[in-house]
């Protein structure tokens, strides 16, 4: 029995070992040296200081700044840990909010976003990557048009003209990678940055 059992243990230990531990490390070690930034974390500083990651989208409520895509994240209720309360871009609790076309909760919180951005820029049709959550949460990128849909807006708190928050929205934009796959985007945390940047409050 033990001629049966010992090539199947150290088959397991063998492969345990090769898969588990080897090909993860150098993996990771090449992955270190040949992309050092994306392998750390896309991490984005600003003054030495690291001020978020871009790869996973930050909460703006200022008029001064873009604004991202709605987060549908979650986190415990301190007051009552069975129940859940709203916490965008929760990265411990990625998801979507699961909620279908039917679901008067989700109809409402449609309904005051869109009042609320017609307020805003009420010349302009709403992009809608500017009311609809994504499948993460944590989205750091918006549409080109739900960058340009806001200018106003920022323009108008940073008391700058709208045609220069304009062109730094249109350096901002990244193209498809290859010209084909994915869509093009703006890197809201980027984006409010080089804003920063450009036009201090």
């Amino acid at each position: 029995m033990l001629k049966e059992v010992r090539p199947a243990v150290v088959s397991l230990l063998a492969l345990t070992m090769i898969t588990g531990l080897a090909y993860p490390l150098a993996v990771t070690g090449l992955a270190t040296v040949l992309f050092p930034y994306q392998a750390q974390g896309s991490l984005v500083e600003r003054g030495g200081k690291v001020v978020g990651s871009a790869l996973i989208g930050q909460e703006f409520k200022g008029d001064e700044y873009f604004h991202g895509r709605p987060s549908a994240t979650v986190a415990p209720d301190p007051a009552d840990s069975s129940k859940t309360v709203s916490a965008p871009y929760n990265a411990a609790n990625s998801g979507g909010s699961n909620l279908g076309p039917t679901s008067k909760a989700l109809a409402d919180r449609l309904s005051e976003d869109v009042a609320k951005l017609k307020a805003e820029n009420p010349a302009a049709a709403i992009p809608v990557d500017l009311v609809t959550t994504s499948g993460s949460g944590l989205d750091p990128d918006i549409s080109p048009e739900g960058a340009l849909f806001q200018v106003p807006r920022v323009a108008k708190a940073r008391g700058v003209p709208e045609e220069q928050i304009r062109k730094l929205v249109g350096a901002s934009i990244n193209q498809p990678l290859g010209g084909v796959l994915g869509e093009s985007r703006v890197n809201v945390l980027k984006l409010n940055l080089a804003l920063d940047a450009a036009a201090p409050r």
